[in-house]
């Protein structure tokens, strides 16, 4: 059975630095595509990074420039790196994995991907 496992959520102030990062249980570069989503109280889960399994990436336009996604296949790990945080980034933020079959197109979409990890909270206080 596949699994995510998120780690490295926590609180800080705005303008700081979070790192995030997915373990997973399997070769991650067996992924075509695997992602970071948010979720806020009371907004719809929305994706904020992808990476290709070629190494391609793609980033939403409110995390643009602020954050990094970066995969390290030794360790099976899919890592965000957030910058600059502000209070609007605070959310439960989820990795996730499309197993077989990745439209690039539709990389920050949720039914890209059928694998999902249980989250990790990330808070940014002002």
């Amino acid at each position: 059975q596949v699994q995510l496992v998120e780690s490295g959520g926590g609180s800080v102030q705005s303008g700081g630095v979070l790192r995030l990062s997915c373990a997973a249980s399997r070769f991650t570069g067996a992924y075509p595509c695997m992602a970071w989503f948010r979720q806020a109280p009371g907004k719809e889960r929305e994706g904020v990074a992808a990476r290709r399994s070629t190494g391609s990436t793609t980033y939403a336009d409110s995390v643009k420039g602020r954050f990094i996604i970066s995969g390290d296949r030794a360790k099976n790990t899919l890592d965000v790196q957030m910058n600059n945080l502000k209070p609007e980034d605070t959310a439960m933020y989820y990795c996730a994995a499309a197993r077989s079959f990745c439209d690039w197109r539709l990389a920050l979409h949720l039914p890209t991907y059928d694998v999902w990890g249980q989250g990790t909270q990330s808070t940014v206080s002002s």
